[in-house]
């Protein structure tokens, strides 16, 4: 198996982690960088492989550790999984065990409640513990079992654990109160095998859940609309599988390095992008004085001078995505004027900000909004991670500070991207990983 080894970290694998990332900030990047398979898509397509009968190719697979878990995962379960290289693999599905106890290694990691649907939909019964993931406030799944219900499964939670079971799915009509991209994809997983059509109304349109339905199909299922308010499954009876598909690039590390870019006043080629998918931010890039030219898979983005302010909400796609806003939060934080963001998606995204603050930023944070009165520049201090995507923004924030920036609790920022800071470095960033 090819790994990165920054992906051993004590919350995971029980290892003792005292890394932090060394930053000394002050250089606008530039140059290019490639972007990765897409993690959202692929922490949904790697369960979804429970539902073949037989083998599939996955290629552009992120190198992250959600990944790793989630073929520690499938292997548990008795998938053969051959790693070709790092981001490509074969699984063979065709023996599992539906039986084989996985609750405490779910309980690790929010995606890993794709395994419900998959599971549900292939063995008609499943128990995995509560996911966790990154604590952004409250995350229910009650969208999800509904679905389940609705589709003829009975389910329980009972100690921190759910389990639920079905001797025959149905298909059905489910609309979604809110368009939630983890229900929509688990009800899709779970009806792809099942009995008749399912429609689901008012479904989240996020590129992932097209990644995931495109999937499927090339695995011989039948769905038709993704990426709309509608889907709906007309249920087959086996996905065969025997063939290979490429994971989608990632929008939210694209969205990244953008940022990035814009913040640290620099010059970027980013490559590997699918520009429709990027349009909620190219529009407030250009909008704060940034420049994005699109040229096929390709962006160039740069800016040569102080942003100015803006006031942003995230929406669900294609509004601004809510996996953007801590890292457009360090380029307000230094942009002319006052800026504000409202969080339409998560009640606690903005645990980021106390720690921008510790860099010079003035940020006052409001239940679910914050407002950036910009500063002339960020200074470097060490800053500690509360989830992935503050990850993300605090690398951007120590790059464009002066001085230098420790970064710590890195493990929250190798669940979801690859190689950071060798890309970053590759940009001309002047980044290290060391131990304590």
């Amino acid at each position: 198996m090819y790994l990165h080894p920054n992906l051993i970290c004590k919350n995971l694998l029980g290892v003792i982690n005292l890394e932090k990332l060394v930053i000394q900030g002050g250089t606008p990047l530039r140059g290019e960088v490639n972007i990765s398979g897409a993690k959202n898509a692929a922490v949904a397509i790697l369960p979804a492989t429970l539902l073949i009968n037989g083998t599939c190719r996955i290629e552009n697979l992120p190198n992250i550790s959600d990944v790793k878990l989630y073929c520690d995962i499938l292997e548990q379960l008795g998938a053969k999984i051959k790693w070709h290289s790092s981001n490509e693999i074969t699984i063979d599905t065709t023996n599992i065990n539906c039986k084989e106890d996985i609750v405490e290694i779910t309980r690790k990691f929010r995606a890993s409640y794709y395994l419900i649907g998959s599971l549900l939909g292939r063995c008609g019964e499943v128990q995995v513990g509560l996911p966790g993931g990154c604590n952004l406030g409250a995350r229910p799944i009650d969208l999800h079992i509904k679905g389940f219900e609705a589709l003829g499964a009975t389910t329980n939670i009972t100690q921190g654990n759910i389990r639920a079971t079905a001797d025959h799915l149905v298909g059905t009509s489910i609309y979604l109160d809110i368009a939630s991209v983890g229900a929509t994809i688990n009800i899709m997983l779970a009806s792809v095998l099942a009995e008749g059509t399912t429609i689901i109304d008012n479904a989240a349109k996020e590129p992932h859940i097209v990644d995931v339905a495109n999937f499927l199909n090339t695995m011989g299922a039948n769905i038709r609309g993704a990426g709309t308010d509608i889907i709906k499954i007309h249920g087959v009876k086996e996905l065969k599988g025997n063939t290979s598909y490429s994971i989608v690039p990632d929008q939210i590390e694209a969205g990244t390095f953008m940022l990035a870019a814009i913040s640290s006043r620099g010059d970027i080629i980013v490559k590997n992008c699918i520009t429709k998918h990027l349009e909620s931010i190219i529009a407030k890039i250009i909008e704060i004085g940034g420049h994005v030219d699109a040229n096929g898979d390709k962006l160039r983005v740069w800016c040569n001078k102080r942003p100015t302010k803006a006031t942003i909400k995230t929406l669900p796609y294609p509004g601004f995505p809510t996996d953007l806003q801590p890292q457009m939060g360090v380029v307000l934080s230094t942009a002319e004027g006052t800026s504000i963001i409202n969080e339409g998606i998560w009640e606690s995204r903005f645990q980021y900000t106390a720690e921008l603050n510790k860099m010079g930023a003035h940020i006052t944070a409001q239940g679910k909004s914050a407002f950036f009165e910009g500063v002339d520049k960020l200074v470097g201090a060490p800053v500690y991670v509360t989830d992935l995507r503050a990850g993300a923004a605090l690398i951007i924030a120590g790059i464009s500070a002066e001085g230098i920036t420790e970064v710590y609790n890195l493990e929250h920022i190798d669940r979801g991207y690859e190689n950071i800071e060798e890309k970053f470095r590759k940009l001309g960033a002047k980044i290290e990983r060391t131990i304590e």
